[in-house]
């Protein structure tokens, strides 16, 4: 806070903000919102003032509201730049590749499932379809079982932790993955590209989707389309865009009340 916060955050380059409350049982993602909105504005607003020009990554949930909290707080300073405003949804792709590769007898780490949409629930969109290596079909049931768990991963770990949180080791494999990412990027590495939430008009309707970006010497270089998926991929895209694009209102017009 104040000048400890101005001290910490002056000359950064990248700015992680896991910062926050945790789950637990019964919560939503959704329900951490008052909390966890007032602590990302407050250090966003901090980065406004001492590090403008800073990557910032947030991962403090709800991502799908806290990353629209973070473009207001940066207009309102006159400092928005949408190329350096991230969510990370590594989490969501880590999961997604994890899944994958145990049901089909792959490496994880040589796995990609691409992961599209939101960070919360149905908004998390896994494109099995898109699965690198390209691997044999999943049979409906395997397809929907899969989607499920990826989808609502987070829940299983607060309902194993009982209490005691949401995911935490692999929140920081995860987040540490995606700042290298977006450091390589900064230092002209070519060919970096990861899925996150950003602002971007390629979705219809939607002002902050997550899509496969290339990052480089200025954070945001390129941002991709999803490409081509299945009819049962487009359906879960366009079923989980209301609540998307909600989400995101709920954090502007928080913002701007706050």
């Amino acid at each position: 806070t104040g000048d400890d916060l101005t001290k910490a955050l002056d000359g950064c380059d990248v700015v992680v903000i896991p910062a926050g409350v945790p789950r637990k049982p019964g919560m939503t993602r959704d329900d951490l919102f008052n909390i966890n909105a007032s602590i990302v504005k407050n250090l966003v607003a901090g980065c406004a003032k001492a590090c403008p020009k800073a990557c910032i990554l947030i991962i403090s949930n709800p991502v799908n509201s806290t990353v629209p909290i973070a473009a207001e707080v940066l207009k309102a300073a006159g400092v928005f730049d949408p190329s350096k405003l991230f969510g990370v949804t590594t989490l969501d792709v880590c999961r997604a590749r994890t899944f994958v590769a145990e049901a089909k007898g792959l490496d994880p780490l040589s796995t990609n499932v691409p992961v599209v949409g939101g960070h919360a629930g149905t908004t998390i969109v896994p494109l099995l379809s898109q699965t690198n290596p390209s691997i044999s079909a999943f049979s409906d049931e395997e397809r929907d079982a899969l989607t499920q768990r990826i989808m609502f991963g987070g829940d299983e770990v607060v309902q194993a932790k009982a209490g005691g949180g949401s995911a935490t080791l692999s929140m920081a494999y995860t987040g540490a993955h995606f700042a290298d990412r977006v450091m390589a990027g900064l230092a002209g590495e070519s060919g970096v590209t990861e899925c996150t939430f950003v602002n971007t008009n390629k979705i219809d309707g939607c002002d902050f989707f997550a899509l496969p970006v290339t990052l480089g010497k200025s954070g945001v270089e390129t941002i991709h389309d999803y490409g081509t998926v299945t009819a049962y991929e487009e359906k879960l895209i366009a079923d989980m865009k209301g609540d998307l694009i909600a989400q995101a209102k709920k954090g502007v017009e928080w913002a701007k009340a706050n």
